[in-house]
């Protein structure tokens, strides 16, 4: 197990999926974690789960006084941030056709403008020579069927991962992503009907050239190495998808 001991995490979406594993590997490392979510229940939890290390906050990133107040906490808690893995976001399934204008305005709330305030209002509590990790996905790169906003806020991701990576870097601040294929998180049997998420499932594994879902431990891994371990690397995307992108 890597020695974390001393270091400080701040990870938004940090009670469920791989955002809860990341933030699992980095408290059993000996760091500080706050972590952020919705779901007041579901962070309870979690942070029982995380012990002592850990700090939870109730907060919705797409709420800029939200951020405000988790920043703060941050502060309070820790002085300045290590790294700060920006996690949460919304998956959003429907045709072309029958996408709301309210889906578009919530899903871009949450997974692009939720992301882009979290690092500017995290930027002062970052410590120089920390480190800044968005979570993009393999949709912002393929023409997946039903997913067209998702991945448009995920390939505005892509994108600020290069133009804040540009304007942190006089600090020392390195800005990457990590880009999540498939993962076995329950995300999509938690936001779509049980019959589309089992056609998605199927489909994503017969599409994948290592014909299964990635586990949360393998993003975690991802996530940590980028964070603390690329000191040569700013600017980049890791994809995580068995190969989905590349081959």
């Amino acid at each position: 197990m890597t020695d974390y001991t001393g270091k400080t995490i701040v990870i938004t979406g940090g009670s469920t999926g791989f955002g809860f594993t990341t933030a699992k590997a980095f408290a059993d490392g000996g760091a500080r974690v706050l972590i952020t979510g919705r779901t007041q229940a579901t962070l309870d939890s979690a942070r029982e789960r995380l012990g002592e290390r850990a700090v939870a906050v109730r907060g919705d990133v797409a709420s800029l006084s939200d951020l405000d107040t988790l920043a703060d906490r941050a502060k309070t808690e820790f002085g300045l941030v290590d790294a700060l893995f920006v996690n949460a976001g919304v998956a959003s399934v429907g045709s072309f056709e029958s996408v709301s204008e309210q889906t578009y305005d919530e899903v871009f709330a949450i997974n692009a403008k939720g992301a882009y305030f979290t690092v500017q209002k995290f930027a002062p509590v970052l410590r120089d020579g920390g480190s800044v990790v968005l979570s993009t996905s393999i949709a912002n790169i393929k023409g997946v069927p039903t997913f067209s906003v998702y991945s448009a806020t995920k390939a505005a991701l892509r994108s600020m991962t290069r133009s804040l990576a540009t304007e942190l870097l006089p600090r020392g601040i390195r800005v990457n992503a990590v880009s999540p294929g498939p993962i076995d998180t329950g995300i999509m049997e938690r936001s779509t009907p049980k019959d589309v998420a089992d056609r998605h499932r199927e489909q994503m594994t017969a599409n994948n050239p290592m014909r299964r879902y990635g586990d949360s431990d393998e993003v975690a891994k991802a996530v940590a190495f980028l964070a603390f371990d690329a000191t040569y690397t700013t600017g980049a995307e890791f994809p995580i998808d068995g190969g989905a992108s590349q081959l």
